[in-house]
């Protein structure tokens, strides 16, 4: 039984691709609506599985050229994140067999394909995939990682994007002098559409190795959002994809977690640390004139409308390269703007990780790093 599915997001179609294929369907999968169209001519498939809102032309047309052009009943199926009443009523008027909106489940499309042309000759049960999700948005997530070699969670990253679909990682690999890059290189092994590794031949920092790996990512036509966490997961997985539901749910352009809530607990009693610490939020706070509660947060999600904006030009300073950005904001859409497309939302877990907290010496290096953004950014 021959499947077509046409996505313009790959990373929605490779988990269905899997699962199909599994279960003894032959499928065929296509990113272009129009190269779609030409495909069922040929390949004449049972099943055609297809997206609405794809760029060249709409799912709609697709299914106008299967029912109105070709006069063809062979069965259509619908996954969109598309929810307008409007165009759901046309695809059923035109002939659409079924119309699943996304999230959904894939275990859901699976039991509707069999529903709608029945099951192979062979059905291969294989693995179950009762919580892997088929996403109506692709995000890019940008890993750093400096000598990463034995603490790197390689498993939690790999069990992740099982789980979901429409996630692409792009570890980024700050010329360590260990094996960082041979752990990355096999960790990407087989995982290929949604793992990348970037590798810096020269440590530049933190900032530096974030910036590269936003702009990479950046260039790939089917992600929606684009965010970076650090390698050590001190932001868990799960609250990241938290960030990610509040973006596409709302009109902020950047999402950043916020460690603030969680703070009480890791507050040293060193009353010079808290007094420092203080100094260092009530400057930034007045540099970017916004009352940020915890910049420095290593987990932001931003709509790829604004990563030129926000990544383009190199940091002027190492550590707190996210006040750049939020000042960079700043001056591009003007303060109020700034203030309505920035969220800082909380986190619900946070761990802290052993080696990364900073000395005194480094922290009175931050207020001088202060300085020179304030400096650098002047109107």
């Amino acid at each position: 039984m021959k499947i077509l599915a046409i996505d313009d997001q790959k990373l929605v179609l490779i988990p269905l691709e899997v699962r199909l294929k599994e279960l003894g369907y032959d499928i065929i999968t296509e990113t272009s609506a129009l190269k779609g169209i030409e495909l069922f001519d040929s390949i004449k498939p049972d099943l055609v599985i297809v997206d609405i809102n794809m760029p060249e032309t709409s799912g709609i047309e697709v299914v106008k050229h299967i029912r109105e052009v070709r006069k063809s009943d062979t069965p259509i199926m619908i996954l969109s994140g598309n929810t307008d009443d409007d165009i759901i009523s046309e695809a059923f008027d035109l002939g659409a067999n079924d119309y699943m909106k996304k999230p959904l489940s894939l275990q859901e499309v699976c039991a509707r394909t069999k529903r709608l042309i029945g099951v192979p000759e062979i059905d291969n049960k294989g693995k179950k995939y009762d919580d892997v999700l088929i996403q109506q948005r692709c995000v890019g997530v940008v890993i750093p990682c400096y000598d990463e070699e034995k603490r790197l969670l390689s498993k939690e990253f790999t069990d992740f994007i099982v789980k979901n679909s429409g996630y692409h990682l792009c570890f980024v690999n700050d010329g360590s002098k260990d094996k960082t890059l041979e752990v990355l290189n096999d960790l990407r092994k087989g995982r290929e559409d949604f793992i990348t590794v970037y590798d810096c031949e020269k440590n530049g920092g933190k900032a530096e190795a974030v910036r590269l790996g936003m702009l990479h990512m950046a260039k790939k036509e089917d992600l929606d959002y684009i965010g970076f966490l650090d390698a050590d997961l001190s932001t868990d997985l799960s609250d990241f994809d938290d960030l990610v539901k509040t973006i596409e749910t709302s009109n902020y352009m950047i999402v950043s977690g916020s460690r603030i809530s969680r703070m009480g607990a890791d507050i040293t009693k060193e009353s010079a640390r808290k007094i420092i610490s203080l100094t260092v939020n009530f400057i930034i706070r007045k540099i970017l004139s916004m009352d940020f509660k915890d910049t420095q947060c290593g987990a932001k999600i931003f709509h790829k409308d604004v990563i030129d904006i926000a990544f383009k030009d190199k940091f002027v300073t190492q550590w707190i390269f996210d006040v750049e950005i939020f000042k960079r904001m700043k001056l591009h859409f003007g303060l109020e703007k700034a203030k309505e497309i920035l969220c800082e939302q909380p986190l619900k877990r946070w761990i802290h990780a052993d080696g990364s907290k900073l000395s005194m010496k480094d922290s009175i290096k931050i207020i001088g790093q202060l300085g020179q953004i304030a400096w650098h950014y002047r109107k």
